[in-house]
């Protein structure tokens, strides 16, 4: 009989513990349950456009680092404040997807402490009809990862403007966020119940329901394979952005008190083609940022140190390259 591998894992950086997931579900044999918190940070679907779904200017203002997970679904965002679940578990093919099965534990443990918490249609978690708890799902063989988020105290002012984007700029086939009213866990809770309070419920759950249950705490080989994973793949920009489906960005731009729109069509983070209307194509001004653009990962820092470089740019005195990139983004 394969254990059941129970991990509470005390590392908050987001980028090292969506590689853990994906290590433990590729290369463990053994069923898992992990429990781990993240500091502050976006991490957007698989199949989603992170750069449709994330208030970059927000983010980056506040320091608050973006992360695509290994998952389907929707965008979330962790803090400090939010427990994160993961159940990593064998099973037969066609019948691995089974969010009842697993957030099934989440509500009993919740429950038993008075949280009338209970599951909508869409498999998320609310409480009087507001979310806590957005759930996905990834099948790798005979093995599936279920994970979720557990809104405890996080910051949902910080939530909210974290996720909020501007409508219509993005057209794709791109997977698009439901956006929900969301709530904390701690109000419905007893005064003082702390994070680490219900994290030790459920993993006192664990133990108790699953019979071959065990504590297992990740060797320092497993550690460096983990670390790995994460520098060559989860903290890339070619995961993050680049991973994005194929989409058309569309951006009116002021050049010298003039109208301009933009149409940039990106395709694996790298811009394909670049189109502007409303001023003549003939216009020197235009050929240099197109020049600049085309072939360009769809990056701010990276288009304005190539837009500085140019000559043809360089000459350019009616319009400052940065407050163009800027537009763009």
């Amino acid at each position: 009989m394969k254990k059941l591998l129970c991990i509470d894992n005390n590392c908050t950086d987001p980028y090292f513990n969506l590689a853990t997931e994906e290590f433990l579900l590729k290369n463990k044999t053994d069923d898992v349950f992990m429990l781990w918190i993240n500091e502050p940070v976006v991490v957007v679907g698989k199949h989603q456009n992170a750069m449709a779904e994330v208030n970059l200017d927000f983010v980056q203002k506040e320091n608050i680092k973006v992360a695509r997970r290994l998952s389907g679904g929707g965008t979330v965002y962790h803090d400090l404040g939010n427990l994160n679940f993961t159940y990593i578990m064998n099973g037969e093919k066609g019948k691995l997807v089974d969010f009842t099965r697993y957030t099934n534990d989440i509500l009993e443990v919740l429950n038993k402490l008075d949280v009338p918490a209970i599951r909508n249609q869409r498999n998320d978690l609310v409480i009087n009809n507001e979310k806590f708890s957005g759930n996905a799902e990834h099948i790798f063989k005979q093995r599936v990862i279920h994970h979720g988020t557990l809104l405890f105290n996080s910051n949902l002012e910080v939530l909210n403007e974290a996720i909020k984007v501007k409508v219509g700029e993005y057209s794709d086939k791109a997977v698009q966020s439901v956006r929900s009213k969301v709530t904390n866990i701690v109000p419905y809770l007893s005064k003082n119940t702390t994070l680490n309070f219900l994290r030790d419920r459920l993993m006192q759950f664990m133990f108790k329901k699953y019979e071959h249950a065990i504590g297992y705490v990740l060797n320092d080989k497993e550690l460096h394979e983990i670390d790995k994973l994460k520098t060559e793949k989860y903290a890339t920009w070619d995961w993050i952005f680049g991973y994005s489906p194929k989409y058309v960005l569309k951006k009116v731009l002021k050049i010298s008190n003039v109208q301009l729109d933009a149409e940039l069509t990106i395709k694996k983070g790298q811009i394909i083609a670049v189109n502007f209307s409303g001023i003549s194509k003939d216009n020197h001004e235009i050929q240099a940022i197109s020049e600049c653009l085309l072939g360009s990962r769809h990056h701010k820092d990276e288009l304005l140190k190539k837009m500085l470089q140019n000559a043809g740019c360089q000459q350019i005195k009616s319009f400052s390259a940065k407050d163009i990139i800027n537009q763009l983004f």
